[in-house]
């Protein structure tokens, strides 16, 4: 939340933090959901939004770094915790039988011209 307090005060830096703040605090909500889970299924099903929801902040945050809207070194932390989170977030999945899909073919997205 420190971070999104620190983006500029621009169209882009609102409509990113605003993307950054849902899809993070997403995580927690959705994780925690997860381990009230009433049975296997249902826990690995909100798990699997977990994981969409992470991928989601961890793009944010990658944007944010791409973009240049904060200086790298103050970025580079979250990036890589932001990732950690998701590998261990796709590993739980996968565990509990969630879907094979969750892994993501795709982990960064190559942001170019912008």
């Amino acid at each position: 939340m420190k971070l999104i307090e620190g983006l500029p005060r621009t169209v882009q830096g609102r409509v990113v933090a605003d993307q950054l703040m849902r899809s993070a605090t997403s995580v927690a909500s959705n994780y925690r959901a997860a381990c009230r889970g009433r049975s296997r299924a249902e826990f690995a099903a909100k798990l699997g939004v977990v994981v969409e929801e992470a991928d989601e902040a961890l793009f944010w945050l990658e944007l944010i770094a791409e973009g240049k809207l904060m200086r790298s070194e103050v970025v580079s932390g979250l990036l890589r915790e932001a990732n950690e989170i998701v590998a261990i977030m796709v590993a739980s999945h996968r565990t509990v039988g969630g879907s094979r899909q969750s892994q993501i073919a795709n982990p960064k997205s190559q942001i170019s011209g912008s």
